[in-house]
């Protein structure tokens, strides 16, 4: 099993000196998620190493495969995870327009709802409803059976269990309603976990492990970033890489509505948590520069020496890189796996850190001073075809 506490990696980049652990944080988002595989791919290629990953549903399957190979054979089994998904719909030639592309992409996501992704989840023979009660068949309307084979074939378990990467997926119980998180650093990891972390009722079935049924970690919350902060040991730089903006414009058609909705309940989660806990480490911070102007008696006060303890933390940079729809993607973005869909993802990915990287010394100086801060390097603008 993985030592609890992340290796230490001392790298260096240009323009910036890495921290003592650097973690990815990938959000979930289905098709969209071929977006964080574009940032592995650009981090790699940047010198960035990671300690720690963690995921929640597709964000658990690319976590699984980055903790599950070494360095040099990750993109190769991304990227066959990600074009077999995309197989049924290949790229085929469009006309550079925004209604056509939205037809089109509209029309792929129809074909997954009706055939399901390659390698990843089947439509159910017989409809839940006509199975018989308290079977699995009758708990979702596609069969995961499939992704159970793709992860053995992609993922070396012994690696991602004893390997150098940390690896934590997260779930919601759905008998008690408790998130839980499965981490390399407590117990062995399977495909099991990672299929729990994207087990998205109704569609997909629940996963039973050690006699407890779990359900996709984005019930509850969408981002594994908590489970970071609260088992961070050293100076730390987290890549939170969420799928789904806060901020878009005013809706203008029922799809605009469907896409909104879905961007709301998801990144709210996550912009709350995240702002839930730099607020906690600002108090914390007043906290330990009030201690550190009491007089010498006081300091060694039972009380004093506790409330120092609680405020106690180390240095975090967060940044965020959030994936923005182009204008032709609805509501159905996130089950829309098209080669083309996916291509234009994995890219926006990779001009994510580029964009990032171009921007480095502000992190850095971050780094350096040991301070505590959230920085999103992006633009913001909306793409449209053509």
């Amino acid at each position: 099993m993985a030592d609890a506490d992340p290796r230490l990696r001392r790298t260096s980049l240009p323009g910036m000196s890495l921290p003592d652990c650097v973690a990815l944080v990938l959000q979930g988002g289905g098709a969209l998620g071929s977006y964080q595989a574009g940032v592995i791919e650009r981090l790699g290629e940047s010198g960035v190493e990671i300690d720690w990953v963690a995921g929640i549903s597709i964000g658990a399957i690319n976590a699984a495969i980055v903790a599950g190979n070494p360095p040099e054979r990750r993109i190769d089994r991304l990227r066959t995870f990600w074009n077999d998904a995309a197989g049924a719909l290949p790229w085929f030639p469009i006309l550079p327009d925004d209604r056509v592309r939205e037809w089109v992409h509209e029309w792929s996501a129809g074909v997954v709802l009706a055939t399901g992704v390659p390698n990843f989840f089947r439509p159910r023979m017989v409809p839940p409803q006509f199975a018989a009660p308290g079977t699995v068949e009758a708990l979702s309307y596609y069969d995961t059976a499939p992704l159970r084979d793709t992860l053995d074939a992609l993922v070396d378990w012994d690696l991602a269990n004893d390997g150098p990467v940390r690896l934590s997926v997260g779930a919601v119980d759905i008998e008690s309603g408790n998130f839980v998180y499965f981490d390399s650093a407590r117990q062995r990891l399977d495909a099991r976990h990672v299929m729990a972390s994207g087990a998205l009722p109704p569609g997909l079935p629940p996963v039973e492990i050690d006699g407890r049924w779990y359900w996709d970690g984005g019930l509850v919350s969408n981002t594994p970033l908590t489970h970071i902060l609260d088992h961070q040991r050293d100076p730390m730089l987290v890549f939170q890489v969420d799928l789904f903006p806060a901020e878009a414009a005013l809706p203008r058609t029922i799809g605009d509505v469907v896409a909104r909705e879905k961007e709301i309940r998801f990144s709210s989660r996550t912009r709350q948590v995240t702002g839930e806990r730099l607020r906690l480490r600002q108090e914390r911070e007043l906290i330990r520069r009030l201690v550190d102007k009491l007089p010498a008696e006081l300091r060694e006060d039972a009380d004093v020496r506790a409330l120092e303890t609680m405020a106690d933390e180390h240095p975090l940079s967060l940044v965020h890189l959030i994936y923005r729809a182009n204008t032709w993607e609805g509501g159905s973005r996130d089950f829309e796996f098209s080669a083309r869909a996916m291509d234009e993802h994995w890219a926006a990915g990779r001009t994510a850190i580029a964009d990032t990287m171009a921007n480095a010394q502000v992190v850095a100086a971050n780094i350096i001073d040991g301070r505590t801060a959230a920085f999103d390097l992006t633009p913001h603008s909306r793409k449209s075809q053509g």
